[in-house]
This record gives structure tokens, C-alpha cells and sequence, in this order.
């Protein structure tokens, strides 16, 4: 599946990698070293926002990492509704086992429903998945899939932010969607999945950006993130 999602689509442009480098944003951190079905149809048919409430803190407590493996032979698809609508993202369960396993419990156990995108870098990124809010926070275990030297993080790839100082792979909760035809980051970011519906709600909350690598101009949060086993 990750040859099909992330593989060669694009070259590792030198002026995006520059870009990003200046906005101080080729590596996805949380601020502080951290880990990085429902709702939403009907802002995504106005082409508009709903205005929500800015959520608070989700005391998530220190969670433990599922140990079941998720089926490979087997379809998992995440369908994330938020305020600007809804879009869906095929799981990469062959390619990353733990890190799907792990978000496809978290999303079962209503981890992400009521959390936000904290973080919106235009032509690079949107970043949410952060119980705490702020780029700090997880479910308090860590999980690790290493990436193929050759992966790329294109339009629509979905992968797992991890601090700057933790080993290739390394996942938490928060996850980040590319939003540019390719973000030039180094394979060190777990590949979660790949957006296969709703582009246009990523595209939608990408909007929301007030500076080069910031929080939105008005809170963007996921009413609820539901999977769908085929």
C-alpha cells in the first residue's frame, strides 16, 4: 500500500525543502518534545467552517499501547469529521502495523473525538491529534514503524509527528496531513495513511492559517473519528 501512497510520485524539490527550512518547519515536533464517524457534512457542503468552540485539555491519562495487530489482508478507513468538513484517510496497516494498530484503538475508544488542529503551516501541513492542545501532549506510550529511505510525504500523505530528538518511526497520537505536492521532509515520520476522500476539508482547514507555522485563526476540531473495517 505505501508504494501506492508515498512512493516516487514526486522528487524532493530543492525550493520546498528551502521554504520549509526558513519557516523553521522541516521537522515535525511537538512544541515541547511530545509525540509528536459522525458530524461535518454540512459545513463541508456550504464550503465553509462551522464556528466552534476552541476545545480544552483532554486529561487522557497514561494510556497502554494495544497489543493486537490490525488484520493485513483486511481495509481500515479513517473517517475524520470536523467543523470544516469531512475527510477520510485509508490506514497503512502492512507498512506501519503499530502505528495503525494504535490509532485505529485510540479512534475506536473516542480518543481523538473533541480534540483540535493545533498547528497549521501553509503549503507544508496541517497537525492535530494532541490531547493536551498545544503540541505537547500524547496517550502516554510510544510506538514505532520505520519508514522505507524512499518514502515520500506527497499531497495527502498522513503521518505521525514525533519530537525532534526520538528515533525515525517514532509515533504518538498527533498526526500531520500534507497539504503541498511534497513536503521534503527525510524519512523520519511513521506513515499512517493516505487521504482517499475529502481533500477539500484538509484544503478547508488549511485555510485557517494566520502565519507561516502557527495555530488556526479559529479553532478546527474533530467532532469525531470513526473506522470502517472492509
Amino acid at each position: 500500500m505505501l508504494e501506492r501512497l508515498a512512493r516516487s510520485r514526486y522528487a524532493f524539490p530543492a525550493a520546498i525543502l528551502a521554504v520549509a527550512a526558513t519557516a523553521g518547519i522541516v521537522v515535525l515536533i511537538a512544541q515541547s518534545g511530545g509525540d509528536g464517524g459522525g458530524g461535518g457534512g454540512g459545513s463541508e457542503e456550504a464550503g465553509a467552517c462551522e464556528e466552534v468552540e476552541a476545545p480544552a485539555p483532554k486529561d487522557v491519562g497514561d494510556l497502554q499501547r494495544p497489543r493486537e495487530r490490525l488484520d493485513p489482508d483486511r481495509t481500515y478507513v479513517a473517517t475524520v469529521a470536523t467543523n470544516c468538513g469531512t475527510f477520510a484517510i485509508e490506514v497503512a496497516v502492512e507498512e506501519s502495523p503499530r502505528t495503525s494498530a494504535s490509532f485505529v484503538a485510540l479512534a475506536r475508544d473516542g480518543f481523538y473525538d473533541g480534540l483540535g488542529f493545533h498547528r497549521i503551516a501553509p503549503g507544508f501541513v496541517i497537525q492535530g491529534g494532541d490531547p493536551a492542545g498545544n503540541g505537547s501532549g500524547g496517550p502516554g506510550y510510544k510506538t514505532r514503524d520505520v519508514p522505507p529511505d524512499d518514502v515520500v510525504y506527497s499531497e495527502g500523505v498522513v503521518a505521525m509527528a514525533k519530537g525532534e530528538q526520538e528515533p525515525a518511526g517514532t509515533g504518538g497520537s498527533q498526526f500531520f496531513v500534507v497539504t503541498g505536492a511534497d513536503a521534503g521532509l527525510p524519512a523520519d515520520y511513521a506513515v499512517l495513511g493516505q487521504v482517499v476522500r475529502g481533500m477539500e476539508a484538509v484544503k478547508r482547514i488549511e485555510e485557517k492559517a494566520t502565519a507561516q507555522d502557527g495555530p488556526p485563526s479559529e479553532p478546527v476540531v474533530m467532532e469525531r473519528v470513526t473506522i470502517r473495517e472492509g
